[in-house]
């Protein structure tokens, strides 16, 4: 149903951007980060995890491509602590919003076991924030198990 393509310099620019800013506002969303400085914030995370940009070690960047040969989305996976080894970690999976519910991120999840395994990883793993039921429901569905859930009640 769709394939994993290696993401264009151009098309990884544009992802960098838009995921820049909504990893900011995911984390002031769920109150993990006040709104003042997130995105300077989200710009420091991410310049530490890809020091090398599209050219980071062990990274892959891939667009979700259906049948019809158009990119839906994007998946960035690599190494949660040793390249090849132990846990390959989505960093990130997006479907354009126009193309949600078809089956693509599923899609994409299968479609990112075989490269996991030919990579050397034993298993995969994610982030997943705590209000989004929609994503938390397909990783479930998808063979996921949850595995740490932080909790909190703000008091104001």
């Amino acid at each position: 149903m769709v394939t994993l393509e290696p993401i264009s310099p151009e098309a990884f620019e544009r992802w960098r951007t838009v995921a820049i800013r909504g990893y900011a506002a995911d984390k002031v969303r769920v109150g993990a980060w006040p709104a003042e400085g997130a995105e300077e914030r989200s710009e420091r995370d991410f310049a530490t995890l890809l020091p090398d940009g599209l050219a980071t070690p062990g990274h892959h960047f891939r667009s979700i491509v259906n049948d019809a040969g158009v990119a839906v989305g994007v998946l960035w996976f690599g190494p949660l602590r040793e390249i090849g080894r132990g846990m390959c970690f989505i960093w990130d999976i997006e479907v354009d919003a126009k193309a949600r519910g078809r089956g693509y991120g599923r899609a994409a999840l299968l479609a990112l076991e075989p490269v996991a395994r030919d990579l050397g990883y034993d298993e995969i793993g994610l982030h997943v924030f705590g209000d989004n039921e929609i994503a938390r429901n397909l990783y479930r569905t998808a063979g996921y198990v949850e595995t740490d859930v932080n909790m909190r009640k703000p008091l104001r």
